[in-house]
């Protein structure tokens, strides 16, 4: 045996030696299977996907993503659609449309129920006056006009939208109704300036009272005027009741 001592690696250290332990050939044969166990154990948690590589972690935010994604660009055509509208049929600026805007003229007009024109001031077809209509129950206020039809027939009919709160106009210049409410006629006829509907007094619709005057010729409405009952008496035009 060389008395020359074993070269020793200074990065692995040899272990000592201890007996009945290191030579122990049972105890080698367990810590080396431990060994390969640890190794073994090392590899699988370094193989194992972590959370971010989840299949389905990227699912649910692919899903989160698409979630978003579509309620944005429903928005964006939500809003689209509405700003097309409005440029469609833009808002009624108040004026003559606005009811809130009636009661100063409301003061040169005469009332009803009660004379509310004369016969000489309706004397051809298709004058008109404007008044307005105080229901004794309710004390509204009702914008009106009573117009001569022909026959000899006087007709009333509130101004204000049925179920709605424009004001509506007698429309005595066809020009108008076809340049404005695109309705070509040859007489004068009642019309919306807010839906562009038109109702004409020679003809009848329905309404929850029955058939009155104003059927809708052009545009969306769902009844006619509110009719207001007219009587003549001597020389007076009277305004008697509204329609119920």
């Amino acid at each position: 045996m060389s008395d020359e001592p074993k070269k020793s690696d200074a990065f692995r250290p040899q272990d000592p030696y201890i007996p009945g332990v290191t030579d122990n050939p049972k105890r080698e044969k367990e810590a080396e299977k431990l060994r390969k166990l640890a190794e073994k154990a090392q590899r699988s948690a370094s193989s194992t996907p972590s959370g971010l590589a989840s299949p389905a972690l990227w699912a649910a935010i692919v899903g989160v993503v698409l979630l978003v994604t579509l309620a944005y660009f429903g928005v964006k055509w939500w809003e689209n659609e509405r700003a097309l509208k409005q440029a469609e049929n833009p808002p009624v600026a108040a004026g003559t449309t606005d009811l809130q805007n009636t009661n100063a003229a409301a003061a040169d007009l005469p009332y009803g129920p009660g004379p509310v024109a004369t016969t000489s001031e309706l004397s051809k077809e298709w004058s008109s006056k404007r008044f307005i209509f105080r229901p004794p129950r309710t004390a509204d206020n009702i914008p009106a006009v009573v117009v001569k039809l022909p026959n000899n027939v006087y007709w009333g009919v509130s101004l204000r939208e049925p179920f709605g709160t424009c004001q509506m106009e007698y429309v005595s210049d066809t020009a108008k109704l076809t340049d404005v409410y695109h309705f070509q006629a040859d007489h004068p006829m009642i019309a919306d300036p807010c839906t562009k509907a038109v109702f004409d007094l020679l003809k009848y619709g329905n309404a929850p009272s029955g058939i009155v005057r104003g059927e809708v010729v052009s545009g969306a409405a769902v009844r006619p005027p509110v009719a207001i009952q007219m009587a003549v008496k001597g020389k007076d035009i009277v305004a008697v009741k509204v329609e119920e």
